[in-house]
């Protein structure tokens, strides 16, 4: 006779063992219907269970109370907090630079990569360099922000399958003097190295394809205020080099925020290059050109 045993793993599944967290109700009717950051606290009061951001404060913690997937996080919650800010741009700073600092339990954590690395194009070849070694929010020709020379690499093989493009000519692979590669015999490279075609044409195809990965370089002498207009506040954030420093009511409290930029912020510059440079935001210059 032949058995068959049946796990059940029901047990196991968020929505079965979840409760509603009635210890938290107490909180509820404070929230209030504005974008900011929320915060989930345990027992401890340095480290927070949850960070979250939203533009509707109320509404997004609200949501969490009837997702069972928070069950976990929702039976170690002992209480909930809130800053608001000006609106979403504000929010989504505050909640960047907050998970970094606090490092919340159950938030994906944002922290520095020391391998960041971009594709600098100055000459014929692309080269991977380094955050580490290079200010990126001053460094021209830079293309792209990666995790790793790895990914850097696989980026631009990407490009170079597109656009057919010389693995030789960029430097990832080696060439015969006087023979094109081995692509190019299978029409996968446009022969830049065998005469078919400039190498000027190949430079400037490979130019077009990265431009739309350019990483910007920081326009301002230094620091700036970018006004964000709320309906319940408004918010100056102070910027420098794509570092996100804080946040003020009045910009003669701009000098309060003294913290020294270190190193290149991926997080900061993903949030604030498009704000910045669309001119949808007013912006204050803090240094004199």
């Amino acid at each position: 006779m032949v058995r068959r045993f049946v796990t059940h793993r029901l047990e196991f599944e968020p929505a079965a063992i979840y409760q509603y967290p009635e210890h938290l109700r107490a909180w509820l009717d404070e929230l209030p219907n504005l974008p900011g950051v929320y915060l989930f606290h345990g027992e401890s009061e340095l480290m927070p269970l949850y960070i979250g951001k939203s533009i509707n404060i109320r509404s997004r913690i609200m949501s969490h109370f009837r997702n069972a997937d928070a069950a976990k996080m929702l039976r170690q919650a002992r209480r909930i907090s809130w800053i608001t800010t000006a609106g979403e741009l504000g929010a989504l700073l505050l909640e960047a630079q907050m998970i970094k600092t606090r490092q919340p339990l159950f938030n994906k954590r944002l922290r520095k990569n020391r391998q960041l690395c971009s594709l600098q194009l100055n000459g014929d070849k692309p080269t991977v360099v380094y955050a580490k070694e290079l200010d990126f929010s001053r460094s021209p020709n830079l293309f792209g922000l990666y995790a790793s020379r790895y990914a850097a690499l696989e980026t631009l093989k990407k490009v170079a399958d597109e656009q057919r493009l010389c693995y030789g000519l960029l430097g990832l692979e080696s060439l015969s003097k006087g023979r094109g590669c081995f692509r190019a015999s299978l029409g996968r490279c446009a022969g830049a190295c065998c005469g078919k075609e400039s190498v000027a044409e190949h430079q400037q195809r490979l130019l077009s394809a990265l431009e739309q990965v350019r990483v910007m370089c920081w326009p301002w002498p230094g620091a700036v205020g970018l006004v964000e207009q709320g309906v319940a506040e408004t918010q100056i954030h102070i910027i420098d080099h794509w570092f996100y420093l804080g946040s003020v009511s009045d910009i003669s409290e701009a000098s309060t925020l003294n913290a020294t930029p270190q190193g290149f912020d991926q997080d900061g510059y993903k949030i604030l290059c498009r704000p910045l440079l669309s001119g949808e935001y007013p912006i204050i210059p803090l240094t004199e050109t």
